[in-house]
């Protein structure tokens, strides 16, 4: 009979869709099973675009249930996206919905608030990428419009630890999460307090920080009723979706980057101390918290998010054709046709992509793409060439040479990406696996659990329990594209 280990279950919020995934040691192999899936699609009421938190903690709910028909549960942890939070008063309660970072309030905050700190004393206080959507601007975008939530807040909870407080009834923000908001300090790994006061954000509802795979605790009694996980406890794992990513790469040491793929692409290094520099503010490099010590040095880019919009918009029915059938599109169409920055920030709201695209193109003086077919291939070219852009640039602000890419997460089925990222790059390509966030959010678990020692011990299960593709480099003929790309990436600094 095989030796079965603990059940842990990870509840993954991504940004098209949440699942719940159980994971359990068995004969020396980790094995996960989803067991719930469901949208995960932001609401829009009164101009303003909101997490539909409740629906969410629902879904949180049935997939706990179904997790606990097959067995015991040992315990549970949540992950998603970071910059976006919610607030508790006194008595406990949710006051209003979380306001999702893809609402256009914080749009202008950025040059709002470098009129009172500057930017580059911002970054040396952060050590995180400026984007409009940081929780730092979010929070600048409350004050500024003197609104009565940060009166009535008792609390202020990331996203994840949101979904703690009303699983097992504790306040505080984990680590990596926190990080992602440019409201923390890299070296002291607690609340930039000074930075706050400076641009007139209260701290005085500011939770006390804590370290990845941290045990808060059990689950409340009416959560454990509701769902039969009884006895299960409740882990602030790497609750930040990358930093659990990234504790699922088997990395081949420091010359290894990674790319967490999918609406988003998290591009960069794991490195063992902040690299908070002039040249990694030039390059716009973000310092976010890993699990066990570490830094996930990287550059958020837009990613997937381009096509999944794109595809969206051309067709809005149920008729639309699958993201394998937009690749063979995409590989119909003419090559090197035009580029965009991904980051662009006309891209970043939900809308009319294929138009914004073509305007892009248009303004910089390129060809426009209005084949179908073409202008996939700009979005893939594009995002290909960026990730080999940001690669250079965390190469340069480190000073190690890479010779590989690991690319993990939804993107890593991508074979038209991968395989243009490696032409792009001229480096090894590694993809796998997909369900990256899950496996490093479970891995975490078993080692809060102490049924894996470390870190290193994780990686090298998860390296021989899942399989993975390799790219090797094809046609040395993108330098023209990559001369292209860097001129129109040097227009847009």
């Amino acid at each position: 009979m095989a030796e079965q280990g603990r059940r842990y279950v990870a509840l993954d919020f991504g940004a098209e869709s949440g699942r719940t995934i159980v994971g359990r040691i068995t004969d020396d192999v980790l094995e996960i099973e989803p067991v719930h899936r469901y949208p995960n699609t932001p609401v829009r009421m009164g101009g303003t675009l909101y997490w539909d938190f409740a629906r969410q903690y629902g879904d949180i709910l049935a997939g706990m249930r179904k997790a606990a028909a097959d067995g015991p549960v040992h315990s549970v942890s949540v992950d998603t996206w970071g910059v976006d939070y919610g607030y508790i008063d006194a008595r406990g309660r949710l006051i209003g919905n979380p306001v999702h970072y893809r609402d256009t309030r914080h749009e202008t905050m950025p040059e709002e608030a470098f009129k009172v700190v500057p930017r580059e004393d911002i970054y040396m206080a952060t050590g995180i990428q400026f984007m409009s959507i940081n929780t730092l601007f979010q929070l600048l975008s409350e004050v500024r419009a003197e609104d009565p939530i940060l009166e009535q807040a008792e609390t202020l909870l990331m996203m994840p630890d949101l979904f703690n407080h009303f699983l097992c009834g504790v306040d505080v923000c984990e680590y990596t999460e926190a990080t992602t908001g440019q409201t923390v300090d890299p070296w002291t790994k607690d609340w930039a307090r000074p930075l706050l006061d400076k641009l007139g954000i209260p701290t005085n509802f500011l939770p006390e920080i804590v370290q990845p795979g941290t045990e808060l605790g059990p689950l409340l009694n009416e959560v454990a009723d509701a769902t039969g996980c009884t006895g299960a406890r409740v882990v602030a794992g790497a609750s930040h979706d990358t930093p659990s990513a990234v504790a699922a790469i088997p990395l081949a040491g420091p010359s290894t980057a990674y790319i967490s793929s999918g609406t988003w692409s998290l591009v960069g290094l794991e490195v063992t101390e902040p690299v908070v520099t002039k040249a990694a503010l030039a390059a716009n490099l973000t310092n976010e918290g890993g699990y066990g010590g570490t830094i996930t040095l990287l550059k958020n880019c837009m990613g997937l998010w381009l096509v999944q919009q794109s595809r969206k918009a051309l067709w809005p029915g149920d008729d639309a054709p699958s993201y394998e059938e937009i690749c063979d599109l995409a590989e119909t169409g003419e090559q090197w046709t035009a580029f965009v920055d991904p980051d662009d920030q006309r891209f970043l709201w939900p809308g009319d992509m294929p138009t914004r695209i073509r305007e892009y193109c248009e303004e910089t003086g390129q060809p426009v793409p209005f084949e179908t077919a073409t202008l996939f291939r700009v979005i893939f070219e594009s995002l290909a060439l960026k990730y080999n852009w940001v690669v250079e640039q965390a190469s340069a602000a480190t000073g190690q040479a890479i010779d590989r890419i690991h690319i993990v997460g939804g993107g890593s089925q991508n074979e038209l990406l991968c395989q243009m990222t490696a032409n792009a790059s001229k480096r090894e390509v590694v993809a796998g696996p997909v369900e990256a966030t899950a496996i490093g959010n479970i891995a975490i678990q078993a080692i809060a659990s102490g049924e894996l020692k470390d870190l290193a011990e994780a990686r090298q299960l998860i390296a021989h329990s899942f399989p993975m593709k390799t790219y090797e480099p094809k046609g040395y003929f993108w330098r023209e594209a990559q001369e292209r790309f860097a001129k129109l990436m040097e227009k847009d600094s």
